[in-house]
């Protein structure tokens, strides 16, 4: 798979009506293809457009220090051997010019994805990632976490500063979220009400804490945690569902889920679409910009083929993340 989506996907050509999983799909796209000239600016936009909505709100995006994005660059590059695929950056541009695309693209809020993959990050992660949000109000205020034993303060700091939304990633932290030295700082995330991405899934490749299970042992001990699944919990998509149906306060994101790149690695079991319908109301739009082997709008595309209705994509793509975020 090329980072302009050229070529047939395992799913079937982009553009052509199909379902990916093997149901009746909604017939042509919103725009009508993923092919070259499909992702300027008027693409995505039509698409949200075409649904009656004032844009999209995505809630998995990345940025964060150049030094560390260049390392995250470099690991996508050598991932091949890893994924058995390609994965060329889509969007490696300038930080203020990925700004300026996802506004193009009509992203009316998004995230500064970022994490620690050791003690000492998470502190200086966090104060960056408050200049950035400072200056670029369409971003939410995000932050991260590690367990050491600052965690309780910088977490508090980051919440009283104003942050919306944290991002934990599980696989590259390598760490268990039942970790004690984490307790205070859950605490303080359920009684704020403020969201949490984590990326808990075994996809790409399995860490020891990823999966099901250590999440289900932090939901039992803070049942009111705003957790939002990372990859809709790939490839543990079924065992996240059970979580979501259990937990009212469990969303999942779609980040490069249900894509043709996903569905080589990791399909989403078609048997569990009465369920992806049943929970419309708690899943929400993560791209992975500017991070993605493709163009934005395949995303969104790739969600519409699904032929889950227009409603359901109203909320997935711009109504659900605009509630959770009291965006106005």
């Amino acid at each position: 798979m090329t980072g302009d989506d050229r070529g047939e996907g395992a799913l079937g050509d982009v553009g052509s009506g199909e379902d990916p999983l093997g149901h009746d799909g909604p017939g042509e796209h919103l725009l009508g293809h993923d092919g070259p000239g499909a992702d300027g600016p008027e693409g995505p936009r039509a698409f949200a457009a075409a649904l009656g909505l004032p844009g999209l709100v995505d809630v998995h995006t990345h940025f964060m220090p150049q030094n560390v994005l260049d390392k995250v660059w470099a690991y996508f590059d050598a991932v091949g051997p890893l994924t058995g695929l390609e994965w060329p950056i889509t969007y490696r541009e300038e930080e203020d010019r990925r700004v300026d695309i996802l506004r193009g693209f009509g992203v009316r809020a998004f995230t500064s994805m970022l994490y620690p993959h050791k003690a000492g990050m998470a502190r200086w992660l966090n104060g960056w990632a408050a200049g950035f949000a400072a200056r670029t109000p369409d971003c939410l205020h995000t932050a991260t976490l590690y367990p050491e034993p600052e965690a309780t303060g910088y977490v508090a700091h980051a919440l009283a500063s104003g942050a919306r939304v944290f991002k934990v990633h599980l696989q590259v932290g390598g760490f268990d979220p039942n970790d004690d030295l984490l307790d205070d700082s859950w605490g303080a995330l359920a009684d704020a009400r403020v969201p949490v991405v984590i990326h808990c899934g075994s996809g790409p490749a399995p860490g020891k804490f990823t999966g099901p299970v250590p999440v289900g042992r932090l939901l039992a001990r803070h049942p009111r945690l705003r957790l939002v699944v990372a990859h809709m919990g790939m490839p543990e998509y079924a065992d996240f569902l059970d979580l979501a149906e259990r937990y009212a306060d469990v969303h999942l994101d779609t980040t490069m889920a249900f894509t043709d790149f996903s569905e080589r690695l990791a399909p989403f079991p078609s048997d569990e679409l009465p369920r992806l319908r049943a929970l419309g109301h708690r899943i929400l739009l993560g791209s992975d910009f500017p991070n993605i082997p493709y163009p934005y709008v395949h995303q969104l595309h790739a969600l519409e083929r699904l032929g889950l209705g227009d409603d359901w994509l109203r909320g997935v793509v711009h109504d659900n993340a605009a509630g959770l975020f009291r965006l106005t």
